[in-house]
C-alpha cells in the first residue's frame, strides 16, 4: 500500500545564510490510519517538517507527496484540503463570533452549501461533544474546549489527515486529556491519518510510532515501547520521560526490582496490583 504521506529527502533553510537547515536530508513515510508522533527538543524541526507537508513551507530540496499528489502548485489547494492543521493556541484560530459560526468558517471559504454546512457543522460538534456550546462565544470556553472546538472546525471539512501542533501545550492536564482522548475517538470514527508534533511525551505515547527529530534530522523511530524504553537518551535530547518510567526509576532507587520493558500507565497499574501491592 503506498503511504499517505511520504517525503523524500527534504532539505529546508528559513534563511540561505543559516549555517544549520532547520531541516536537513529528511526522509518519512506514514501510512493511512497511523498515529505518529514527533518529538524533540526546541528547534528540532518538528514543527517545521509539519508545515512541509501541506505547504504552508515549501522546501529548497527533496520532494513530498500527500495521497500520491506531489507537492507543487498545481496540487497545493488540493493537498490542503486532504490535511487539516490544529495549531498550538485556538485563540489563533477563532474567526466566528459562536461556536458555530467558527466551525463554519472553513466550509465557507470552500464554497459548500448551505444544508450540506449546517449538517456537518451539527455533525462535527457532536463528536467532540460541544453541541451544547454551539451558541456561546469562543472566548467564554475553557481552553480544553477551544481546541474541542478547533478540532470541528477541521473534522467539518473531512481532511484525511489531521497534524496536532502542539495542540495540547497551553492546557493543563485535564484539558490535555479531553483533547487526546477526542482526537483518538475522531480518528477512529472517520479513519483518519493523525500526525501529532509535540513536547508531551504523554501524548506522544498515545501514538503508534515516534519519531524523534535533533537539529533539523530523523535520528530514531519507532513504537512508543522502544523510543520510551531508552530513558536515558531521552533525557539527553531535553526530552522528559512518561510518568510510568519515571515511576520506574524512582522504585528502582529504593530496591525494588521493576520489569525492563516499557509499562504505559495502565500496564503500570495492572504490575504494581499483581507484583508489589498484593506481596
Amino acid at each position: 500500500m503506498d503511504p499517505i504521506i511520504e517525503l523524500k529527502n527534504i532539505t529546508f533553510k528559513y534563511d540561505p545564510e543559516d549555517a544549520r537547515p532547520a531541516l536537513n536530508d529528511v526522509s518519512l513515510s506514514i501510512q493511512k490510519g497511523e498515529w505518529v508522533a514527533i518529538i524533540g527538543h526546541n528547534g528540532s524541526g518538528k514543527s517545521t517538517l509539519a508545515k512541509t507537508i501541506n505547504g504552508l513551507l515549501l522546501p529548497q530540496a527533496g520532494t513530498v507527496k500527500v495521497g500520491n499528489l506531489a507537492l507543487n502548485e498545481e496540487n497545493i489547494w488540493e493537498i490542503r484540503k486532504m490535511v487539516g492543521m490544529v495549531f498550538q493556541n485556538p485563540d489563533n484560530q477563532f474567526v466566528g463570533s459562536t461556536v458555530e459560526d467558527d466551525v463554519a468558517f472553513g466550509m465557507e471559504n470552500q464554497g459548500i452549501p448551505r444544508e450540506d454546512m449546517l449538517t456537518r457543522v451539527q455533525n462535527a460538534l457532536e463528536q467532540v461533544k460541544m453541541t451544547d456550546f454551539k451558541t456561546r462565544e469562543p472566548a467564554r470556553l475553557s481552553g480544553g474546549q477551544k481546541q474541542r472546538v478547533a478540532i470541528a472546525g477541521v473534522v467539518a471539512l473531512s481532511p484525511e489527515i489531521i497534524i496536532l501542533d502542539e495542540a495540547t501545550s497551553m492546557l493543563d492536564p485535564e484539558g490535555r486529556e479531553e483533547v487526546i482522548a477526542t482526537i483518538q475517538k475522531i480518528k477512529e470514527q472517520n479513519d483518519l491519518t493523525v500526525l501529532s508534533i509535540t513536547h508531551d511525551i504523554d501524548e506522544a505515547a498515545n501514538a503508534s510510532r515516534v519519531l524523534v527529530m535533533r537539529e533539523g534530522q530523523l535520528i530514531d523511530e519507532g513504537t512508543p515501547e522502544k523510543i520510551f524504553s531508552a530513558g536515558p537518551k531521552l533525557i539527553e535530547l531535553g526530552l522528559d520521560l512518561p510518568f510510568p518510567e519515571k515511576l520506574k526509576a524512582a522504585l528502582k532507587a529504593r530496591g525494588v526490582d521493576v520489569p525492563a520493558t516499557y509499562l504505559t500507565e495502565e500496564g503500570m497499574v495492572d504490575w504494581l496490583w499483581t507484583s508489589v501491592l498484593k506481596k
